[in-house]
């Protein structure tokens, strides 16, 4: 597992794509949908990090198991 700044990026650009995404809903009168976007994209942050997580202990597992 290496912490690549790629993965920071990648979040990054998810946050920025929703809040823009967030902004034009919420101009449009459409505050239902925007707070499904916002959900939507915590979700695909968090599956990120739940995968990074799983790599991180799966790496640490298997140094202390010898």
């Amino acid at each position: 597992m290496s912490f690549d700044v790629e993965i920071l990026f990648k979040i990054a650009a998810i946050g920025i794509a929703i809040a823009l995404l967030n902004q034009i809903l919420v101009k449009a009168g459409r505050e239902e949908q925007a707070m499904m976007v916002s959900l939507a994209g915590v979700i695909i942050v968090l599956a990120i990090i739940i995968n990074m997580l799983t790599e991180f202990f799966e790496t640490i597992r298997t140094f202390v198991t010898w």
